[in-house]
C-alpha cells in the first residue's frame, strides 16, 4: 500500500530504522537548541545580539585578543557564522578590529568598552539560566553529567579525526 499525504510510509521490518526521540545526536541537538534559545531570549531582547554574536563576545570576554579563525576554533562555529557575527559586532561598535603589526593578513579582535559592558551584563544572566537548568539535577548528577560530557566530547573529537 502506497503512502498518502495522511499516512506515513513505513520501512520494511528488515530495514534499519532510527527513532529520533531515542537517537543521542538528535537529542543532544534538540537540547542544545532549546538551551541556546532560552538564554538567547535574555540577551537578544535586551541587547539586540544573536546567538553567534553572543558566542563571539563570550569567547573574547575570556581570551581576547583573538582572530576570527581562533573564534571559530573556540566556539565550533563555522567561518561564515563568525564572519557575519564579527562584521555586525564591529559595525555596532562592540568589537574593535586591529591589523596585526607582524602579519598584515591577520586581524586581532577585542571587545570595545561597550562590548565589555554588555559581556559583563550578560554573564550573570547566562549563569542564572544555567543554574535554573541544572537545578533539575542533584549535585552528584551534575558532576556525573560534566564527566560524561567530557568523555563524549573527547570521543566525538576522536571520531572526527578518523573520518
Amino acid at each position: 500500500m502506497a503512502a498518502t499525504p495522511d499516512s506515513p510510509a513505513t520501512a520494511p521490518d528488515d530495514e534499519p530504522r532510527v527513532e529520533l526521540e531515542r537517537f543521542l545526536p538528535y537529542r543532544i541537538s534538540v537540547l542544545s537548541l532549546a538551551v541556546s534559545q532560552s538564554i538567547a531570549r535574555l540577551y537578544s531582547e535586551r541587547f539586540g545580539i544573536s546567538i553567534p554574536e553572543w558566542r563571539a563576545i563570550a569567547v573574547l570576554g575570556n581570551y581576547q585578543p583573538l582572530t576570527a579563525n581562533e573564534i571559530c576554533e573556540r566556539t565550533s562555529m563555522d567561518k561564515v557564522q563568525v564572519s557575519r557575527a564579527v562584521g555586525r559586532l564591529v559595525g555596532a561598535g562592540l568589537l574593535l578590529r586591529q591589523t596585526d603589526r607582524n602579519d598584515r593578513r591577520r586581524a586581532n579582535l577585542r571587545l570595545s568598552a561597550r562590548g565589555l559592558r554588555i559581556y559583563r551584563d550578560i554573564v550573570p544572566l547566562a549563569k542564572a539560566c544555567e543554574a535554573r537548568l541544572l537545578s533539575a539535577l542533584t549535585p552528584a548528577e551534575q558532576s556525573e553529567l560534566d564527566r560524561l560530557l567530557h568523555k563524549l566530547q573527547a570521543r566525538a573529537r576522536d571520531l572526527c579525526g578518523e573520518a
